[in-house]
């Protein structure tokens, strides 16, 4: 199972895009098989309803393959994908009137916590830094948290993230540079061993 998620993951997404858009349902499955777990995960970020961001999801992705002639190539389809997501929960949100009015994403909240799996760490002392150093980046403001998401563990650029988060370039890389610079304050240790533990809590 382990090496058939693998093999998804080395599909070029251009090639499963434009084969889906001539109808091509295998590569509209590939798709959905290699980022729907990163997309769920994200999704529950913005949503204590699992249900729901499934739902969401599947939605995306019904939406893509009814309308898959009139789609334009994406730059980045994963960043399309995660895009989509986002801008479903939002509308289900104002649907479901937990906001009164919601006029751009800004108005729901990042609530992904990050967090290491410890088995990967045999040594007590490293562990306790882990876990602070997990609350450091929780404790940070939701769309600085949002910003290291997407550009750290899902390894979006700085446009790609201004485009999902409706900010341009500048405000983008200042929500990646004060939520840096936080955690450089607030460290209490080596700059190399927050790189390293910080590696650890992104998968980088």
């Amino acid at each position: 199972m382990k090496t058939q998620i693998l093999t998804i993951k080395t599909y070029d997404d251009h090639k499963l895009w434009s084969k889906l858009k001539a109808g091509d349902e295998k590569s509209f499955s590939l798709l959905f098989e290699k980022y729907y777990a990163d997309l769920i995960n994200y999704g529950n970020s913005f949503s204590p309803f699992a249900e729901k961001v499934q739902d969401c999801v599947q939605d995306v992705f019904a939406d893509i393959w009814l309308y898959r002639d009139s789609l334009q190539e994406p730059n980045v389809v994963k960043a399309y994908l995660l895009s989509s997501v986002r801008k479903r929960i939002a509308r289900l949100y104002e649907r479901d009137h937990i906001f009164k009015k919601i006029t751009t994403t800004d108005s729901i909240e990042f609530l992904f916590d990050f967090s290491v799996e410890y088995d990967f760490i045999d040594d007590e002392a490293t562990a306790e830094r882990v876990l602070y150093l997990n609350k450091l980046l929780n404790d940070l403001p939701s769309r600085q948290k949002e910003a290291l998401f997407l550009r750290y563990n899902q390894g979006l650029s700085v446009e790609q993230i201004a485009e999902m988060l409706d900010v341009n370039y500048q405000s983008a890389n200042n929500l990646l540079h004060r939520g840096l610079l936080k955690l450089r304050k607030e460290w209490k240790g080596s700059f190399p061993l927050l790189v390293l533990l910080s590696s650890c809590i992104f998968n980088i």
